[in-house]
């Protein structure tokens, strides 16, 4: 014959797993019901990214050929519209307008040091340097020979 402490053990963790699972069955539903609510909008934010990813392509494109087809020295690039920087196209400009990194960081209003560092990709120009970047893109020899100062070439 079993023991009847082992009985009364074995009825009471039958009775409390029962009374347990009934109070965490309607928890285990309320989860389900919210992971699928979660993996729906998952689903609907990626749909509305992709499709921003798409209107961006398109708008970065019309305003691109609309950039490109303006003149380089009607402020085109003060509208607003995003710049961008790479080193190698500073390098290009700087010796192009046969300038030292001093002299066009004096005409950027910044150091040679700081066009340095932006040639040899150690840094990154500001935003405010970037629009004055741009502008030193549609100068030509004799003006910027004009704006240093009047030294001859």
């Amino acid at each position: 014959m079993p023991n009847i402490g082992v009985v009364l053990k074995t009825e009471i963790t039958r009775l409390s797993k029962k009374t347990a699972k009934a109070y965490v069955q309607p928890l285990h539903a309320g989860v389900a019901s919210q992971r699928r609510s979660i993996a729906a909008m998952k689903r609907q934010i990626a749909a509305l990214e992709k499709e921003v990813a798409q209107l961006r392509r398109a708008t970065g494109k019309s305003a691109g050929a609309a950039r490109g087809s303006s003149s380089a020295g009607d402020g085109a690039d003060d509208g607003g519209a995003p710049l961008r920087f790479q080193a190698r196209g500073l390098r290009s400009l700087r010796s192009r307008l046969g300038l030292s990194a001093e002299e066009f960081g004096k005409l950027a209003g910044v150091s040679g040091q700081s066009v340095y560092n932006w040639e040899s990709e150690k840094t990154v120009p500001r935003r405010s340097q970037l629009a004055a970047l741009a502008k030193l893109r549609g100068l030509g020899k004799r003006q910027v020979l004009k704006m240093l100062g009047g030294k001859a070439d």
